[in-house]
């Protein structure tokens, strides 16, 4: 049994095994009266937030089913298996398979299959037997089950059984204007959405991706070559499907369903959409000497939640060998460097349109639009390495307006051997953060040792304020 604590600090029976409720054991019933009815009772503290984790675990492992899942409360998980009991031998096929692998994981469960949600709530947890399939139209099988089947408010219930309604039946045998007049609005909905007169679709868990490729297994695989065998068949049908629908896949997810009701999850990205099966499956065979797939895998499927337009286009020879899995192609190169090193961390840098040089460099994807490039004019010398930010130096020059005859940077002095500008950046004044701001005047300085660096004075100092300097970028 388990407990919890109620708000007047009493012990109360959170859940109930099937064992103590045939001896009259009820969830709510507070401890000390359970154990006069049962002073050997065993019970354990409740862990409503484990068990919330333990029942999100299941249900994304019921994925294999349908990828309509979403948990149900706080006991319950619903799924939308339309279009996918054929995969199965048929809807008894499913359900039978379902317990099969409940009953090997220490699970007991009550399951029903009906045409509509509210349906099938009410038969799982209401119908005689644990596995339900109705076949029959929901007015008949719902009829003979308690008024708590619609799911009902206590209260609500309450108010029924005072008088005298306590099966769905009773309630079928009033006409729906006057239960809402009678019990309002809740009563004749739950009503409605029983017997599917009212629309209530399954919100997934997880976003339901446009196209997916799924494949079961006569016994469980483990081994990465064999998992690899698999992506390379999901991969070639998923791919099929993207062309006919001149589509391309941005990101993929390889799902394995573990035999031992674990899941695993690969994803890997690419720079640009493609569907070029061999590509695909070679980034995720790069990723599946680490998968720990414990007992195997019985069920993968394979699913492209993001996609973006891919016409057909005419390919040159060297194009059609990159297609088939060639490494001639850099958007190719580009996906293997991303999803070993993380997309977001391959880059180029691009020009921009801007005088400033902390602004006129940007990093955008490696594949990106070239843009419209940047205003440098490409015969100005500039540093081939650009400190992320100028720093203070000291300096000093022999007239104001003049280059430093020395400075000092890093704890480091230099006396300078040679020096050319200034180059005057002002500037940009269109743009917010740039009102305020002081014009630069940029020199190359060389050392005596042969170094050469890139400095700056702000410029437009007030008379008898000392001129600052500062250092911006290294030359080669």
């Amino acid at each position: 049994m388990a407990l919890t604590r109620s708000a007047e600090g009493a012990e109360r029976l959170a859940h109930v095994n099937p064992a103590a409720a045939a001896l009259g054991l009820r969830p709510g019933m507070t401890l000390a009266d359970a154990r006069a009815l049962l002073p050997d009772l065993a019970t354990a503290p409740a862990t409503p937030e484990a068990d919330a984790r333990s029942l999100q675990r299941l249900a994304d492992w019921c994925g294999r089913y349908s990828p309509w899942v979403a948990v149900d409360g706080a006991d319950g998980i619903r799924f939308d298996i339309t279009g996918a009991s054929h995969l199965f031998g048929g809807e008894r096929a499913l359900l039978a398979d379902l317990g099969t692998r409940f009953d090997r994981f220490g699970l007991t469960a009550r399951m029903a299959i009906a045409d509509g949600l509210g349906a099938a709530w009410g038969l799982a947890r209401f119908a005689p037997a644990a596995r339900t399939v109705a076949e029959a139209p929901a007015r008949k099988v719902l009829a003979p089950l308690p008024a708590a089947a619609l799911r009902l408010a206590p209260e609500t219930v309450d108010g029924l059984a005072a008088l005298g309604l306590t099966q769905v039946a009773h309630l079928l045998a009033i006409p729906p204007t006057e239960l809402a007049r009678r019990f309002g609005r809740e009563l004749t909905e739950r009503l409605a959405q029983a017997l599917g007169q009212a629309a209530e679709p399954i919100s997934p868990d997880r976003p339901v991706p446009w196209f997916l490729a799924r494949m079961s297994f006569p016994e469980p695989i483990a081994a990465a070559s064999d998992i690899a065998a698999a992506v390379e068949r999901l991969t070639d049908e998923l791919c099929a499907d993207l062309a006919a629908e001149e589509k391309g896949a941005r990101r993929l997810e390889l799902v394995l369903y573990l035999a031992d009701g674990g899941v695993r999850r690969l994803a890997v990205g690419c720079s640009r959409p493609s569907r070029a099966p061999g590509h695909l499956a070679r980034l995720f065979r790069e990723k599946l000497s680490g998968l720990e797939a414990g007992f195997g895998a019985d069920v993968a499927t394979l699913a492209a939640p993001v996609v973006e337009p891919l016409a057909a286009a005419q390919l040159g020879l060297g194009r059609i060998e990159a297609e088939a899995g060639e490494d001639g192609d850099l958007g190719l190169l580009i996906d293997r460097l991303g999803n070993r090193l993380g997309l977001e961390n391959v880059v180029r840098p691009a020009a921009r349109r801007s005088h400033l040089p902390e602004r006129a460099v940007r990093v955008v994807a490696p594949l990106a639009p070239a843009g419209d490039g940047g205003l440098w004019d490409p015969e100005l010398p500039r540093p081939v390495s650009l400190l992320p930010a100028p720093e203070l130096v000291e300096a000093v020059a022999e007239v104001p307006d003049g280059p430093p005859v020395q400075f000092r940077w890093r704890g480091v002095t230099h006396r300078v051997a040679r020096a050319d500008g200034p180059e005057r950046i002002a500037p940009e004044w269109w743009r917010a953060e740039g009102r305020g701001r002081r014009v630069r005047d940029y020199y190359r300085l060389e050392d005596g040792a042969g170094a050469r660096f890139w400095v700056y004075r702000d410029g437009l100092y007030a008379p008898g304020e000392s001129p600052r300097w500062y250092l911006h970028g290294l030359f080669a």
